[in-house]
């Protein structure tokens, strides 16, 4: 049976399912900072959304790990209906039709639960660009400009672009890679205004906050390779480890399977992606974690050096050093042993949602990291309109 890709038949009652739901998260966060001021509100619900988004970006890993991406194969919503309660029918049939096709019952609930979230954030985000625009016709002084809120907005629209793209376009990989990728630009986005409404400051020897930048520039190549890796399927090409398929350098088409404007399985012309491409692609990612792994650890080594010398100088800010220099050395030795775990396990669920979340983290750690030590040398709010003043 064809169905249509692109269905707007269900999305006013989409729109009033997202603001139902938003109600929840709205609710608490009303209730919790009543007695706040407009620049605490402001700062709590940047970090609720901020929180629902790291949510959201693991939940999408759930799907596309699951093979859940195309549980429903239109969009927005499910066979033309707002949930898959309202399409069983079609996905009865679907699956009676293909048992272990992408099409299932569990497979539609999560592809729309992963919906519902984006949705979700997008309803709190356009909240939080409402609450910014009326803060500044109020006149009243905040250290986040609105056009950052509105900026959240315009990127969550385009998420759901890229969503809807995975959709129509059959996980093409370069979308659903940059789809992942936009993920990861919304956790900076919101951590950037939440570091601005709550500056806490990360003071950090010269020497060790410059190679900030540098390792999140390795840790950011790392993602999309990792990224590359999940959307053509090609944990697996390498079932072995540390050799693959019993060699040090095996086989490997690196032109066919780094080739970006192709469908999922497929090479120039059409025809099959061939194996060597999988291993190219997995034996890049693998080569480059060594890489970005040891630039992690060297970085939380000489955050923890930086605590220890703060701490006998007395420094009340070394705590924090260290607390950042643990968080980040930690995650990045579970991504290796989560990396390791999905080869050598045959790339079990729980695995590989952990690497996927982790690299979430670590994105989000050295945002906070750089963010809070650059508030920490300029000594002025972020994201402040005019002149800079001392915060």
């Amino acid at each position: 049976m064809a169905v249509p890709l692109v269905d707007f038949a269900p999305v006013a009652r989409l729109m009033l399912l997202a603001a139902v739901v938003a109600l929840l998260p709205l609710a608490w966060w009303w209730l919790r900072q009543r007695g706040a001021d407009r620049r605490g509100r402001a700062a709590a619900l940047t970090l609720l959304t901020l929180f629902l988004t790291f949510d959201l970006v693991v939940f999408g890993s759930f799907t596309r790990l699951t093979d859940s991406g195309l549980g429903c194969p239109d969009w927005p919503g499910c066979y033309g209906q707002t949930s898959p309660i309202g399409a069983a029918g079609h996905i009865g049939a679907a699956e009676a039709a293909m048992p272990t096709g992408p099409v299932t019952h569990t497979k539609a609930w999560i592809e729309m639960i992963h919906r519902y979230l984006a949705m979700t954030v997008g309803v709190l985000i356009l909240v939080m660009a409402a609450e910014a625009w009326t803060e500044r016709w109020r006149g009243e002084p905040m250290p986040v400009s609105p056009w950052w809120p509105t900026a959240t907005l315009v990127w969550v629209v385009l998420q759901g672009l890229a969503g809807k793209y995975t959709v129509t376009l059959q996980l093409y990989p370069a979308v659903v890679t940059l789809h992942l990728l936009g993920g990861m630009a919304g956790l900076v986005l919101l951590a950037a205004q939440h570091t601005a409404y709550v500056p806490r400051p990360l003071v950090l020897p010269e020497r060790v906050r410059r190679w900030i930048l540098p390792a999140a520039l390795l840790l950011l190549v790392q993602i999309v390779l990792g990224g590359w890796v999940s959307t053509n399927y090609a944990v697996l090409a390498c079932p072995d480890f540390p050799q693959c398929h019993g060699q040090w350098w095996p086989p490997m088409d690196w032109h066919a399977g780094f080739e970006v404007l192709r469908p999922l399985g497929q090479g120039s012309g059409g025809s099959l992606l061939p194996f060597d491409a999988l291993v190219a692609i997995h034996m890049a990612h693998r080569l480059f974690a060594i890489v970005a792994v040891l630039a992690l650890l060297a970085l939380a080594l000489a955050m923890l050096r930086a605590a220890r010398a703060g701490a006998a100088a007395g420094a009340p800010a070394a705590a924090s050093v260290r607390r950042f220099g643990l968080a980040i050395g930690g995650v990045a030795l579970v991504q290796v042993g989560t990396g390791l775990s999905n080869i050598v396990l045959g790339w079990p669920l729980a695995a590989a949602l952990l690497h996927s979340a982790g690299a979430a983290a670590l994105a989000l750690l050295l945002a906070l990291a750089w963010l809070r030590s650059r508030t920490a040398t300029t000594a002025a709010p972020l994201l402040r309109e005019g002149p800079a003043t001392a915060a």
